[in-house]
């Protein structure tokens, strides 16, 4: 079975098709400057194999569908109910599937959603101190980067050489998007990202935690309609709003703090300070720790963030080795020789991940490891 996993961006078609079970990655590619989706799914090379199935990456259609499913028109009718929690992702996915189903009739689309890696959640880490409507509506603590953080779950052990079950693990996924997930013997058991992919770290331009009567203040002080405070808080928020810095790429804020901005200065600590903050937390509620994960555009690639994440946290029994940390590439280790808590940056493979959700959805097959 060849499987095309589409990674839809607001401007971008990255795919991978991949042949099921053996995982063997046939084609890939990826399509810039998108307005059209069904004009870029005709762009789609696939080498001359066939399309078996279309499989998403979908983000948040509430607790029913938290796992991998057919797409129906129920499951359209939740991903739009939904659709003013997570509206960069659902209005992008929406449209990305209506495009495939028009492009390609008879070829069946499944969503991977992404919150099924943290359904193993206890209830009292996903539940909010709201009223309990709005637990029964829905609102309670969803958890994302699922297709992530399930891969380096499974990665972070093999890298090791030990079984998963034996693993108290804190996968740190950190991009222009990032949350952090506590992976308790390969079970998710906490993470950063709630109800919302707002949620949690700050990201590069949407707002992370934030005490919702700010919200109240600001839109009453100014007069700003729900529209106006969603496009502040998901579009000028995160490390943009606290740099000034549009796009909040931390390569950018990096490059900008060099040349003496102390605003940008001020957005990387913010974030350092969270994860940290997080990872002493994630400690506490797994009972001890055995190993970090450093993955995403950031977690691989930026060393001094790496660094500063980690710093002061030696009576946790992480100690970083600085050349290990500051060269090297790939899957590698980063601790010190001897230090208690092995630190590893691991390039993560979210299209595997959903392509072996889908496979077992499509034939209730389990594909290899």
């Amino acid at each position: 079975m060849n499987l095309l996993v589409p990674n839809l961006g607001s401007t971008s078609l990255k795919y991978q098709l991949i042949e099921m079970p053996s995982g063997r990655s046939l084609a890939k590619g990826r399509l810039e400057r998108v307005r059209d989706y069904g004009e870029a799914i005709g762009q789609i090379r696939t080498d001359g194999a066939r399309i078996d199935g279309v499989a998403f990456k979908a983000v948040l259609a509430g607790p029913r569908y938290r796992g991998t499913f057919l797409i129906d028109g129920d499951l359209i009718q939740a991903l739009e109910q939904y659709l003013p929690a997570s509206p960069a992702h659902n209005a992008i996915y929406l449209a990305g599937i209506r495009a495939f189903q028009e492009k390609m009739p008879g070829v069946p689309l499944v969503a991977a959603f992404e919150t099924e890696f943290h359904a193993t959640m206890p209830d009292y880490a996903r539940r909010y101190g709201t009223p309990g409507q709005w637990w029964d509506e829905g609102v309670q603590k969803y958890g994302f980067h699922g297709a992530s953080h399930e891969f380096i779950a499974g990665r972070a052990p093999d890298f090791l050489g030990v079984p998963p079950e034996s693993l108290r693990l804190i996968s740190c996924h950190l991009g222009g998007s990032s949350s952090i997930c506590a992976v308790d013997r390969g079970r998710s058991i906490d993470t950063t990202m709630g109800f919302s992919p707002q949620s949690g770290l700050e990201n590069a331009t949407r707002h992370g935690e934030l005490d919702a009567f700010a919200v109240l203040y600001m839109m009453e002080r100014h007069g700003w309609d729900t529209a106006e405070v969603r496009r502040q808080l998901a579009q000028t928020g995160g490390l943009a709003g606290i740099s000034g810095i549009a796009g909040g790429d931390v390569r950018d804020l990096e490059q900008a703090e060099r040349e003496g901005n102390a605003l940008a200065g001020l957005a990387l600590k913010v974030f350092a300070y969270q994860v940290k903050k997080t990872v002493g937390a994630y400690t506490a509620a797994m009972g001890g720790l055995d190993a970090v994960a450093f993955t995403g555009g950031i977690g691989e690639n930026s060393a001094r963030l790496r660094a500063e994440c980690c710093e002061g946290l030696e009576f946790l029994g992480i100690r970083l080795d600085p050349e290990r940390n500051a060269g090297g590439a790939g899957d590698r280790l980063l601790s010190a020789d001897g230090a208690p808590v092995k630190v590893l940056a691991l390039a993560t493979n979210e299209e595997i991940v959903v392509a072996r959700r889908a496979y077992r959805c499509l034939t209730g097959r389990s594909a290899a490891a």
